[in-house]
C-alpha cells in the first residue's frame, strides 16, 4: 500500500433523518456537508469525495429505498483516514451529519484498492 497511486475507500449508505424530506435531505448534503467537508483540515486528507445521490424509480422495489444515497471517500492510507477523523475540525463534519443523517443507520466499510473486472466504458 505505498504505492502512491493506491487508495483505500470509505463507502458509506446513507439514511436520512427522519422528519426530513428527500430534497432537503439531498439539498443539505450537496450545498452544506459536502462543502464544509471539503473546507475543513480533515477532508483535506481524502483524495476524493463522491455523492452518489439515489435514483427514482423501479429499483426502490428492490430495497434501494432503504438508502438515500452513498459517498465513496478516496484515501491514501487507513493511516489517513483515521488520521482525518483525530483533527480538532472533524467535530464540525460530525455535529453536521447530525443535522441531516440518520447516524444510528450508517452503514459503511473500509475497502482495499478496486478490482476492475472489466469496464465497457473504454470500448
Amino acid at each position: 500500500m505505498g504505492d502512491r497511486s493506491t487508495v483505500i475507500k470509505l463507502i458509506c449508505f446513507l439514511k436520512r433523518k427522519p422528519g426530513l424530506s428527500e430534497e432537503e435531505f439531498h439539498k443539505h448534503w450537496r450545498e452544506v456537508h459536502g462543502p464544509l467537508v471539503k473546507s475543513t483540515k480533515s477532508g483535506q486528507y481524502a483524495v476524493a469525495y463522491e455523492q452518489n445521490h439515489r435514483t427514482e424509480g423501479p429499483l426502490e422495489q428492490m430495497g434501494a429505498a432503504d438508502f438515500d444515497g452513498v459517498t465513496v471517500q478516496w484515501y491514501r492510507s487507513v493511516d489517513d483516514f483515521i488520521a482525518s477523523t483525530r483533527e480538532a475540525d472533524y467535530a464540525q463534519i460530525a455535529d453536521d451529519m447530525t443535522k441531516f443523517l440518520d447516524t444510528d443507520k450508517l452503514t459503511w466499510i473500509l475497502t482495499e484498492e478496486a478490482e476492475t473486472v472489466w469496464d465497457n466504458r473504454s470500448s
